[in-house]
């Protein structure tokens, strides 16, 4: 009695949670799309197909649970995109999953891994103010000790801080935006001029001039980065949409050489003491180990090593030598810049063919070291299929006739000897048809001669 009184408690305690994570996130129809307004959403959208969108189950649940949990006015809910197809396509939907904010009339994406962490940190940021405000300077030195990357407008009412606020509402899916007045600022800071912009990163912070940064938008979008960074394939995914190229140490973070502590500490040294010289152009950082390198540019990249990748255009640099100093690495460095280093790879239409090779055979590859039966299966299959069609293609005879002609060979007869026989059968069919009418006929011809030999004789006896 005791164990079936626990399996019942056991049955309900998983009945409510069922319905309290059910609760927290909603399942969205065609009603939606009048109803949002009201409030702020998160939405996945989803294909029940999607293997992806299964994983990402769970994590969204854990979302879902998380902001409500926190008192965050967020609703959190999900649409199967391919039952309201209209709906998604008017929101822009092109994949799956996609994962969107909806503010109003604004739209955001998140394009951040599927993490319940990420996840949450984007959806605080995003329904949150697009600025927010720092009205003391311990709230000031608390977020500058917080993020490792913060903007802040420093001033009063100003067309700067219109121009802020509209760039800050368009890329505050990446970052947060700050303001604050001057007497905000600790001690320690002197802004050239006010109102300004200013950037806090790398123990330091920089100030935006609109006559050598150009747009604002433009600048804040390349400057939401530390100057140094480990990179892996996400990290670099972002750092192609600033346009800087990126110079990469790729070492062997697992078993460090001596060399790959060389190298990372002069890429290190490079992102700190020139940056006035190649910050505007390049971002600098280091990666673990060669692979996904190797996949991007199609070769083999030894480690550890210098490249730098051109993201916008799939074109990379290597050094023609040793990078041994400083100099030696400041030298490559500028060759980029300055358009002296060759560079390979890119996007004509030569690599587009040998990138959808590489991929088919990485594919396989894959596929065959995952599973070896299964790559058989589905590899091997089609292939002898398509093995015996060929066999049978080039083995058929020619031509249809020729097994008549071997027949009649083999029996002595070729095809003009049975012509020959059809036209004597023929003519002896003929003959025998015509055969009295021609005795008749050689009978009166023979009287004839007879009468025209006895006429001459006639003649003389008369």
């Amino acid at each position: 009695m005791a164990q079936v009184t626990a399996s019942l408690l056991c049955g309900a305690v998983v009945a409510l949670l069922s319905s309290a994570v059910l609760a927290v996130v909603e399942d969205l129809d065609q009603t939606f799309k009048d109803t949002r307004m009201n409030d702020i959403w998160l939405v996945d959208f989803y294909a029940p197909w999607c293997g992806y969108c299964k994983k990402l189950e769970p994590v969204w649940a854990d979302v879902g649970a998380e902001l409500k949990a926190s008192g965050s006015p967020v609703r959190v809910g999900k649409m199967d995109a391919t039952a309201y197809s209209g709906m998604s396509s008017e929101f822009g939907v092109r994949g799956y999953p996609t994962i969107k904010l909806l503010k109003g009339e604004l739209a955001y994406n998140y394009k951040g891994p599927r993490t319940k962490d990420d996840i949450v940190e984007f959806t605080n940021r995003v329904s949150g103010p697009a600025v927010r405000p720092l009205p003391s300077k311990q709230m000031f030195e608390h977020m500058l000790k917080r993020h490792d990357v913060l903007f802040v407008y420093v001033g009063g009412e100003s067309p700067l801080k219109e121009k802020y606020i509209d760039v800050a509402t368009e890329l505050i899916v990446y970052t947060y935006f700050f303001s604050a007045s001057e007497e905000a600022l600790p001690e320690s800071m002197a802004l050239p001029e006010i109102p300004s912009v200013a950037v806090f990163k790398d123990g330091s912070y920089f100030t935006y001039d609109e006559y050598e940064d150009g747009s604002l938008s433009s600048w804040i979008n390349k400057e939401r980065f530390q100057g140094y960074l480990q990179i892996d394939g996400f990290t670099l995914y972002e750092l192609g949409e600033t346009g800087k190229l990126v110079a990469i140490a790729v070492i062997d973070d697992k078993d460090p050489s001596d060399e790959c502590i060389r190298l990372k500490s002069l890429i290190q040294m490079v992102a700190k003491d020139y940056r006035q010289h190649f910050n505007r152009d390049f971002q600098f950082g280091h990666m673990d180990g060669s692979d996904y390198i190797n996949s991007l540019i199609m070769g083999e990249v030894k480690v550890p090593s210098v490249i730098i990748l051109n993201t916008s255009n799939e074109q990379y640099f290597l050094p023609d030598g040793p990078t041994e100093t400083l100099e030696d690495l400041v030298s490559f460095i500028t060759g980029v810049l300055n358009g002296s280093v060759q560079a390979y790879g890119g996007d004509g239409i030569v690599q587009r063919v040998k990138r959808i090779a590489f991929d088919a055979r990485s594919t396989i590859m894959s596929v065959f070291r995952s599973s070896p039966v299964l790559g058989c299966f589905l590899f091997g299959l089609p292939l002898g299929v398509i093995s015996l069609m060929c066999y049978g293609i080039c083995t058929a005879d020619s031509d249809p006739d020729a097994g008549d002609m071997e027949l009649m060979k083999r029996e002595g007869f070729t095809d003009e000897e049975e012509e020959e026989e059809e036209e004597d059968e023929e003519q002896r069919r003929t003959a025998q048809l015509e055969g009295p009418e021609n005795d008749e006929e050689e009978e009166e011809g023979e009287d004839e001669e007879e009468e025209e030999e006895k006429a001459p004789e006639q003649k003389k006896t008369d």
